[in-house]
């Protein structure tokens, strides 16, 4: 097998695994807590039991960062295999939620996403677009490095980019106190949510073309 194929192939597996793994967490979790259905608002949880799932959430990430870190040809081939792990382990884990429990019942309905610093919640769509232009990011990158090429943004672009990321968590974060105050989230930001993501993914486009059409992203960073 050609060696970019299998370094993809366990990428996926791994990220595929961990996705299932989350998925078997949060249905142990709603059996102890939504025994009935899990719905808004949030039922509190003890102290102790925030804390350690505050702590499993942070070692996620890790564990995401670890195998990019290690397979990674260059920093930026590093971004981007983070970035599909991550959109792997997103949508298998909604597939499997789907597969285990029966929910969601639609890409409308809301979820609690993440908890740090605050409490990330929106509308599956939102979390499952972002995972899937992941995704599609790597396959880019994969068809640039295959024929001689990569897709990297100037200093400027990435600038940008982290811009634009920054707008998109805000906006999953902008109803983060209705789980404080154990309310049911009324409506998403998702012109923010939009505005943010196409300034984020604006960059990567632009270099995406350059490559492709044989041209350097101007200022764009050694590999």
């Amino acid at each position: 097998m050609n060696p970019a194929w299998r370094r993809t192939a366990w990428l996926t597996a791994f990220a595929t695994a961990m996705g299932i793994l989350e998925a078997a967490v949060v249905v142990y979790l709603r059996e102890l807590y939504y025994p009935g259905g899990f719905r808004f608002p949030i039922v509190p949880m003890p102290a102790r039991v925030a804390l350690v799932e505050i702590v499993r959430e942070a070692c996620t990430i890790v564990m995401l960062l670890a195998p990019a870190a290690l397979v990674r040809r260059h920093r930026t081939d590093g971004f981007f295999v983070f970035g599909f792990l991550f959109g792997v382990w997103d949508l298998v884990y909604y597939g499997a939620l789907l597969g285990f429990l029966g929910w969601p019942e639609s890409l409308l309905t809301w979820d609690l996403l993440f908890l740090i610093p605050v409490p990330w919640l929106s509308p599956v769509l939102y979390p499952v677009v972002v995972s899937l232009l992941l995704v599609t990011g790597f396959v880019v990158h994969e068809a640039a490095e295959a024929t001689g090429r990569s897709i990297a943004p100037s200093r400027l672009g990435w600038a940008v980019a982290a811009l634009g990321a920054f707008g998109v968590v805000l906006s999953l974060c902008w109803r983060f106190r209705d789980v404080l105050a154990a309310r049911v989230p009324d409506r998403f930001p998702a012109g923010l949510f939009w505005i943010a993501l196409a300034v984020a993914v604006a960059p990567f486009l632009r270099s995406a073309r350059s490559a492709f059409a044989g041209r350097r992203d101007p200022g764009a960073p050694a590999r």
